[in-house]
């Protein structure tokens, strides 16, 4: 890493951080730009320098530390290089945006230095080669740290088996399939796959070819109140001519039924319905030809008589047959049937009688990225200016609509498990964005456990390393070089100084290109409904390589990037700020959390699934995360914790809790501003009021959200969603109406696009990012008044 750095280091450079300038000297290292601040010196020390004494006296002196804020490059989410023409006096400037929000300038005297040290952080951040050449891989942890194993706090099957599910346990309807331990059946799920007790592998194999990405529907929650199950799975590969799988129909009714098995262990054998023969890969190409099997004629018996109330009269529930069981595709309905173009869609609902479906209208990452974006457009000028953020500019970015969203989709999945005691099956597109947000939302509203520091632990790495979120891709470890950028030397001329004309004719400029894309961009969002997957499906490769020397599978592609995981933090955060006696953990838990998906300083975000990390042996390679976390516990402890203490008789106590979709509010720590800031001024009364309704819900009622819930037309709530046999949907003109004809709807859908028209998606943008304190720190101290002293975070740069 050295051998690409032109600069190692540069003096007398003059930062600009929150309207506030400090001299400092640049260090340029291997994984780290280190900023070293010498401090003022103290009174004492002062007036002992302007004393005559002895040598010993001197000695004596009080001495200062100077102050280090180390950022490692992976933070750096968006550079530019301003340099200045030749004699105009004039200092060049690097202006940084980093993912964790921080933005500052740097102003140098020298022209030379500062296009050395633009193209030293460059190399260092976007031209490393390989993804094992980021800091996790070289990383040695210290003192306590150093003496907890962060990657055994994670235990597939002693998770499972907390929830009742194990080999020798009592057959609870569910077994431990080990089927994929090779990653061959489907390279981006687990090796230990939780599934019906009712279906074999064999059925299980020939129901993949009906999932995207062979991500079949498995068991990711098992309540263990009501026994009721939360499975999740990608869409089915339904397309144009309404293609259905017999053994993907099965699966599904297995997954709604398997409860009920629990009453019939005296009927049924526990040994074999979950010792289920396994299958050779030539059963997955064998065509069915319409003939049952032995084995699936035996299965239909067993689902039979788990989902037909008649013949179960003696028993007072028989889950799966009478509940209210949800198939909830996250995506909203003209998504999901547009995707039929390209050989997928979403179940008929003909085919899965046993449930309703619930279109939950979560946009896609590429809305989400560009909400992010225009976030970043209302704060993107905190490094010269103290003044608060452009308050319409962040109305406008639609951020908080999106977390009011998908916190009301996850809680309309945890009140038909906790409360509507039916089952519910969750997917969107590949399963692994929208589905890990609504899946592990959901739990810790269901399950006291996860909202533990332990727990939230074993939650992130179940639903979300473990069930294949795209890590690499959302957040783009090795960054890009169309996020370096230099500003041609017309354009520049004048150093960029705190309270000044930043750079107006800069932002004209990026203005003008702005609106031009806008205007362009139509054609694309509507490409972006058509293609809704959680990700680029196709490989389409440029046309000259970004990177000569890396390899395919670790270029960063910035329309594969998204803000995913800071979603499901921001909304963990609003939860943990209703309940905030409910969480172990704190808000700077989740802050710091954030920060190390980014700083590449461990191993546990590496890579896009755990077949992955298995190859790359993170395990043996790098620390987790984890390590850190614990080793620091007080740190991030929730000093007003009640214990976890459970009980549904008590006011606050209970162990289901929900959202007040009234009082989300923005996270303004993670954007290192004040609640002021980003909120408005307090208003007491309206807290109380907020917080008065957040106690008070006992999940029963509906949502209370200012805008309409997703999916629903106005006025009306998320279940207005839910479809049973037909699809309910909204045509232009306001209308709800029914109907049972999917090209239909494609057809309604495509023509409410306004494909043509002028307009389009709001402006790209570009994030910024920053360190910590230890090992790397953060950029802390450098802009005084942001009121996070030494727990500054961070946050992503979306293109």
């Amino acid at each position: 890493m050295a051998d690409k750095l032109k600069i190692s280091k540069v003096d007398d450079v003059q930062v600009v951080a929150r309207g506030q300038a400090s001299n400092v000297t640049l260090h340029l290292r291997a994984h780290h730009l280190i900023v070293v601040q010498a401090p003022p010196p103290s009174p004492e020390a002062s007036q002992q320098a302007s004393q005559q004494g002895s040598p010993a006296q001197k000695r004596t002196a009080p001495q200062v530390r100077s102050r280090e804020s180390w950022i490692a490059y992976p933070m750096i989410a968006y550079c530019t290089f301003r340099p200045t023409p030749p004699g105009s006096g004039q200092a060049s400037s690097i202006r940084l945006r980093g993912r964790d929000f921080n933005f500052y300038t740097l102003n140098f005297a020298d022209d030379k230095q500062a296009r050395d040290t633009f193209e030293s952080i460059k190399s260092a951040t976007c031209k490393l080669g390989s993804i094992e050449r980021l800091y996790a891989f070289s990383y040695k942890a210290h003192g306590a740290e150093k003496q907890i194993n962060g990657w055994d706090i994670y235990d597939p099957k002693a998770e499972w088996k907390r929830l009742g599910i194990s080999d020798k346990g009592v057959d609870r309807g569910w077994r431990l399939s080990k089927m994929n331990h090779d990653y061959v059946f489907s390279p981006t799920y687990p090796a230990l796959l939780p599934v019906p007790s009712a279906v074999s592998d064999i059925t299980i194999k020939h129901a993949s070819q009906h999932r995207s990405r062979a991500r079949i529907p498995v068991l990711t929650y098992l309540h263990p109140v009501n026994n009721c199950a939360l499975t999740r799975c990608s869409q089915p590969r339904t397309g144009m001519r309404g293609a259905r799988s017999i053994q993907d129909e099965r699966l599904v009714s297995a997954c709604f039924c398997a409860t009920s098995q629990v009453d019939e262990a005296d009927s049924v054998s526990p040994a074999g319905s979950r010792n289920s023969p396994d299958s050779s890969q030539a059963d997955i190409s064998t065509p069915n030809n319409g003939e049952v099997t032995e084995t699936e004629r035996y299965e239909d018996e067993m689902l039979a008589s788990a989902s037909n109330i008649e013949i179960i009269t003696e028993k007072p529930h028989v889950y799966g047959a009478q509940q209210n069981n949800l198939i909830v595709d996250a995506r909203p309905q003209v998504n999901a049937y547009a995707n039929q173009v390209n050989g997928f869609g979403t179940e008929n609902m003909e085919y899965y009688p046993l449930a309703k479906k619930a279109y939950l209208n979560i946009a896609n990452i590429h809305v989400m990225r560009d909400s992010l974006a225009k976030v970043i457009d209302a704060i993107k000028d905190a490094d010269v200016s103290p003044l608060p953020p452009n308050r319409e500019l962040l109305a406008k970015s639609g951020w908080i609509k999106h977390i009011t969203g998908i916190l009301d989709g996850a809680a309309l999945i945890a009140r038909q498990i906790g409360i509507q005691h039916s089952h519910v099956l969750i997917h969107c597109s590949d399963g692994w964005d929208r589905t890990s947000q609504l899946s592990a939302l959901s739990q810790l509203m269901l399950d006291p456990y996860y909202r533990t520091i332990e727990g939230f632990i074993v939650l992130v790495e179940k639903d979300w390393l473990g069930f294949g979120h795209m890590f690499q891709h959302r957040s783009g470890f090795l960054n890009h070089e169309k996020w370096f950028t230099t500003q041609n030397d017309a354009l520049a001329g004048s150093a960029i100084q705190p309270g000044g004309n930043t750079d107006g004719r800069g932002d004209a400029i990026e203005n003008a290109l702005l609106s031009a894309k806008r205007f362009f961009n139509k054609s694309n969002h509507s490409q972006e409904i058509v293609d809704d997957a959680d990700e680029v499906t196709v490989d389409q490769s440029p046309k000259k390589p970004i990177l000569d020397t890396l390899p395919q599978s670790d270029v960063t592609k910035p329309k594969e990037t998204s803000p995913v995981f800071h979603q499901f933090l921001d909304a963990t955060y609003q939860l943990l700020r209703q309940h905030p006696t409910r969480f172990e953990f704190n808000e700077r838990f989740l802050r710091r959390l954030l920060y190390h998906l980014y700083s590449c300083q461990y191993g546990t975000f590496l890579y896009n699934n755990e077949k992955s990390r298995v190859d790359a042996r993170v395990k043996e390679r790098t620390k987790s995360v984890w390590a850190y976390f614990l080793s620091k516990k007080p740190e991030f402890t929730n000093k007003d914790y009640d214990g976890g203490i459970i009980d549904d008789h008590v006011k606050g106590k209970e162990r289901l809790i929900f959202p007040n979709l009234d009082g989300v509010r923005w996270w303004h720590q993670v954007f290192n501003r004040t609640d002021e800031e980003m909120n408005g001024p307090h208003n007491p009364a309206m807290e109380r009021y907020l917080a008065l309704n957040a106690n008070s819900s006992n999940g029963l009622g509906t949502s209370t959200s200012i805008s309409s819930p997703p999916a629903a037309p106005p006025g009306r709530t998320v279940l207005a969603g839910v479809e049973a046999g037909t699809a309910t949907r909204q045509v232009p003109n306001g209308t709800p109406s029914i109907s049972g004809n999917p090209f239909a709807s494609l057809r309604d859908g495509i023509a409410g696009l306004g494909i043509g028209k002028a307009g389009g998606l709001g402006s790209l943008g570009v994030g910024m990012g920053s360190a910590s304190k230890s090992t790397p720190a953060g950029l802390n101290g450098l802009a005084n008044g942001n009121g996070n002293g030494n727990a500054q975070e961070m946050e992503v740069e979306m293109q």
